[in-house]
């Protein structure tokens, strides 16, 4: 039975962390951690999650674009959960986005992005997945992978003229007063 897991907030140790590489992708540890995130994720209204997010510091995480209070306009897609993701390319292409984060509340960074990125990642069956990726879905990918190694979206903004209040955020750029 998945569990809703408490989310770790920014100056938690374990977002610094470098996460271990998944060994044993069928273990029932693993398998429940994916079904955790998974619900986790979806109650939060977030787009993603990553593992070291709900204190387990593995390379997993799931991105789940759909829209929601948080993002209206994301593109719909299946949540997918994927270990050991990496990035084999990228576009040329750097666009800025605008970013949130569950371990970051009240919160918006416009954050510099990869346009387009080829990707692998191991699915939740251990089935080896190839994907490319542009836009919205990108981005979250790149965000979720940053998790991995320890970097929040606020590591990445290039002032702190780039960074807003989630109200204003709301207001002005989704409301567009």
């Amino acid at each position: 039975m998945p569990e809703l897991m408490p989310i770790m907030q920014l100056g938690n140790p374990i977002l610094r962390q470098t996460a271990a590489w998944v060994e044993n992708i069928p273990d029932e540890h693993i398998q429940k951690l994916i079904d955790d995130l998974m619900l986790t994720v979806a109650q939060a209204n977030g787009v993603g999650i990553a593992a070291p997010q709900i204190a387990a510091s593995y390379r997993l995480f799931i991105v789940a674009s759909r829209p929601n209070l948080r993002y209206p306009n994301a593109p719909v897609m299946q949540p997918t959960a994927m270990l050991n993701p990496r990035i084999i390319a990228h576009s040329p292409e750097i666009v800025k986005g605008w970013e949130g984060c569950l371990s970051v509340p009240g919160i918006r960074g416009l954050v510099p992005r990869y346009q387009t990125i080829d990707i692998a990642y191991t699915d939740r069956n251990g089935k080896l997945q190839k994907q490319k990726l542009t836009d919205f879905v990108a981005r979250i990918f790149q965000h979720e992978y940053d998790h991995l190694n320890g970097v929040l979206f606020v590591d990445r903004v290039e002032n702190s003229f780039d960074l807003i209040s989630e109200v204003e955020y709301q207001e002005t750029i989704i409301n567009k007063r």
